[in-house]
């Protein structure tokens, strides 16, 4: 009986030692998805503005390799996913959002490419064998501009090259600190309709503040050197300001996922530690009972 109590209170240990960690990664979690809650916010705020200068200026006479309608060639996905785990059903809702969809299955295999973006989804693909034509991981939380420029100028070398008629995303929309879900984006080609069903994906409070003040005609500012080129850069800087908006976005919702998760663990060890201080108060309270009764029964024997 010793032996199993002994057992008992090292099972206890254990499971305190396990709350500790995930309580603390819980702490982590919620702390660093408030920063980047509010980076998320800002970045949909610079990318909407962005979308505005765009719509005004997008036209039948403002053509670029950006704008072009390609009737045949490959579809692009730009998948996102973590690097890490223990962060609840974030990356199998991202995978499973790509990989169920109609948009992937209705193509064939040679009509596909497709780019990953952290270590969760390449190693889906690679278990798969699903062809990625780049990956990208380790990605610093920390991304810098220079950090986007590299990974959105070969997103945009498949674009430049012809072979590729569309390029979507696939990231996560991050709405609060409960609820996150996958959404499928075309970003090229730029047209007047794709650009304003981006900039209304989510109808709340942050886009209704944006200050639409790119309503007038745009027919006496002059552009230097030349309105193409300034339309290029434009759209370049698009790509990359939506690049950095999904990951901020990811890592939002990435922290939130975990600090749901981290919670749940640390109920559970509560229950687990409760149940196992119950069945170790019942054992020893057996253990005691039963070493009264031999002592009486010793005790009864010696005075016969």
């Amino acid at each position: 009986m010793s032996g199993s109590l002994l057992e008992i209170k090292k099972k206890i240990v254990g499971v305190k030692n396990t709350r500790k960690i995930t309580k603390a990664m819980q702490l982590v979690a919620a702390s660093k998805m408030r920063q980047f809650q509010k980076k998320a916010v800002s970045s949909r705020k610079f990318a909407w503005d962005l979308f505005k200068i765009l719509e005004n200026n997008l036209s039948d006479d403002n053509q670029s390799i950006y704008t072009e309608i390609r009737e045949s060639g490959k579809t692009l996905f730009v998948l996102y996913t973590s690097d890490k785990g223990l962060c609840g059903p974030l990356n199998n809702k991202l995978i499973n959002g790509l990989f169920r969809s109609n948009k992937w299955n209705n193509l064939k295999e040679d009509e596909r490419l497709l780019i990953t973006i952290g270590k969760k989804s390449h190693s889906y693909a690679k278990n798969n064998k699903i062809p990625v034509a780049e990956h990208f991981t380790n990605i610093p939380e920390k991304l810098t501009s220079l950090d986007a420029i590299a990974v959105v100028d070969k997103i945009l070398k498949h674009w430049q090259t012809g072979d590729v008629k569309e390029v979507v995303f696939v990231a996560p929309h991050y709405k609060n600190s409960f609820t996150f879900y996958p959404v499928i984006k075309t970003f090229l080609p730029f047209t007047n309709e794709g650009i304003r069903s981006n900039l209304h994906i989510e109808e709340d409070e942050d886009t209704h503040s944006t200050v639409d003040i790119f309503e007038d005609s745009n027919d006496s500012m002059i552009f230097t050197p030349s309105q193409e080129l300034v339309l290029d850069k434009l759209y370049e800087q698009i790509v990359q300001a939506l690049f950095i908006q999904s990951f901020i976005e990811l890592k939002a919702s990435e922290y939130s996922s975990r600090m749901m998760a981290m919670q749940s663990a640390t109920d559970a060890a509560d229950r687990i530690s409760n149940d196992l201080k119950l069945t170790f108060n019942k054992a020893r309270q057996q253990a005691i009972t039963q070493e009264i009764a031999e002592l009486i029964g010793a005790s009864m024997a010696l005075e016969d």
